[in-house]
């Protein structure tokens, strides 16, 4: 295996993949493109994915939350809180490997066209990559006004060395 820029009589992955054309060449190199795109497109819907059984979750201890302050709320005591640990349910997780095997392998099929050291294949895989990025990886975040970021969100930092000002 030795970097080439041969573009006619490439042979990739399989002998059916046999590239006997500049068209047919082209094509390689927008499916390796697509290949990559589809990776980080996998990356986005297992993150959704992660994101909306938590939240569904999330709104169940919400609710349970609200029904259990209504019945205790003649208690009038405040307790201290409470943490409530969420674990996926065997078909949640079966859903979110089976995106994982998808996504691993499609990264894998990316990673054996890589090592056929073609360049073209290689600067499409990076197009493909920066593309993917772009499409399907918008960065979101909610950030509340007022400047009040660390408090608001309980997210500050915890570490004990942090010095007290």
């Amino acid at each position: 295996m030795l970097w080439n820029w041969y573009t006619i009589d490439t042979c990739f992955l399989a002998s059916s993949w046999h590239v006997r054309s500049e068209g047919a060449f082209a094509a390689s190199c927008i499916g390796a493109a697509l290949l990559a795109v589809s990776i980080e497109f996998m990356r986005r819907v297992g993150k959704e994915y992660d994101s909306a059984i938590l939240a569904q979750f999330q709104r169940r201890v919400a609710a349970r939350a609200a029904d259990l302050k209504t019945t205790n709320s003649s208690e009038g005591c405040v307790s201290e809180p409470q943490f409530v640990v969420f674990r996926a349910t065997p078909l949640q997780q079966l859903v979110r490997a089976v995106i994982h095997g998808v996504t691993f392998g499609i990264a894998y099929i990316v990673m054996l066209l890589a090592m056929y050291y073609n360049g073209y294949i290689i600067i499409s895989i990076f197009i493909g990559a920066g593309l993917g990025k772009f499409l399907c990886d918008w960065m979101v975040q909610r950030v509340p006004a007022g400047g009040m970021l660390a408090a608001s969100t309980g997210r500050g930092i915890e570490e004990p060395t942090v010095c007290c000002g």
